[in-house]
Order: C-alpha cells, then sequence, then structure tokens
C-alpha cells in the first residue's frame, strides 16, 4: 500500500507542464511522478537531472547501471518500469541475470560497470584496481556520467521505496522480487 498516494487529475498547469515534457504523448504520467507531484519543485528537479537523454554512454550501459542500482536498492517499481520501457532496445534479453554480475556472459565492460555499481552500492566509493579496468573502457566525462547516474538512482530507488508507490499494470515483477513491501 503506497504511503503517498500518486496526485490524481486534474492537475496543476504547473505539474501538467511537467508532465507533458516527461512522458510520451498519449501516455499516462507514471505512478513515481504522480507522488513526486506533491512537491512541484522536486519533480522539476528529477525531470532536470533525469540522465535519460541520449548521454556519453550507450543506452545498454546507462540502462545495466540502472537496473543493477534498483536490484541492490530493492526498488522493484523503477526496475520494473525500466526493464519495460528500455530493456528490448538495450538487448536485455535475460533481465535475471542483472541479479547475478558473475554471470559468464557478461563482457569484460559490462562486469566493471556491474562491479562500479555494487561498490558504490555497498561503500559510496570505487576501489582503486576497478577504477583503473574502467578507465580503460570509458573517459573520464563517462566515468563522471557513470557515477552520477547510479547516485540518482539511488536516490530514485529511496523515492519508490519510502513512498510504496504501487507498480504500473504493465511493468514486469523483478525475476525473484518479494511480493512484500519493503520494510522501512
Amino acid at each position: 500500500m503506497s504511503r503517498i498516494a500518486p496526485l490524481a487529475p486534474p492537475y496543476s498547469e504547473e505539474v501538467q507542464a511537467s508532465f507533458d515534457k516527461l512522458m510520451p504523448e498519449g501516455m499516462p504520467p507514471l505512478g513515481l511522478f504522480r507522488v513526486l507531484a506533491h512537491n512541484p519543485r522536486v519533480l522539476r528537479r528529477i525531470q532536470r537531472g533525469g540522465l535519460l537523454d541520449p548521454g556519453s554512454i550507450s543506452l545498454r550501459i546507462r540502462e545495466l547501471v540502472i537496473l543493477r542500482t534498483c536490484v541492490l536498492c530493492g526498488a522493484d517499481y523503477e526496475w520494473g518500469v525500466h526493464a519495460a520501457l528500455f530493456s528490448g532496445a538495450a538487448g536485455f534479453d535475460e533481465l535475471e541475470r542483472l541479479a547475478q554480475p558473475s554471470t559468464p556472459s557478461w563482457t569484460d565492460e559490462e562486469r566493471a560497470v556491474l562491479e562500479m555499481c555494487d561498490a558504490l552500492h555497498s561503500a559510496a566509493s570505487v576501489p582503486d584496481a576497478l577504477f583503473a579496468r574502467l578507465s580503460g573502457f570509458f573517459t573520464e566525462g563517462q566515468l563522471i556520467e557513470l557515477v552520477a547516474l547510479a547516485g540518482l538512482y539511488h536516490a530514485v530507488s529511496f523515492l519508490v521505496n519510502v513512498s510504496r508507490v504501487g507498480a504500473e499494470p504493465w511493468a514486469p515483477a523483478r525475476p525473484g522480487a518479494s511480493t512484500k513491501a519493503p520494510l522501512v
């Protein structure tokens, strides 16, 4: 059960303008965005700092960071949204592999990114040896983007886990996810 109910229409002009920028035409606003709409300033800031535009890293690597971070944080709502909207384009046909970073089918680059997500989640830093490996695959600007992306999705995970926003009806459940609400 949601702790903060998603805002229901009619929306203020300011909130509707944000939704229009965030959502494809004809698609209703996501539950998360409707929860954030209780604070239009936060909604705008998330919108502006979303990092879902074509950045300096590939879609596949971007989604790998987002999905792995959501797995680590238990953010099943956000995992389901990204699995539904982006996993096909990113080439993820076996989403359950994201919970198992040691799977041999990951490339060396992907394995390094998964290890980066794990290190950031557990220690808020990256060991020197892992940073050196990552530097072999990514420019300094891309490394900044990877870390910022992981940090942003920790914040998004906090929001969805604390608010307990309900799953989107079209979003898949994360393989192995608990059906119980997270304990907060």
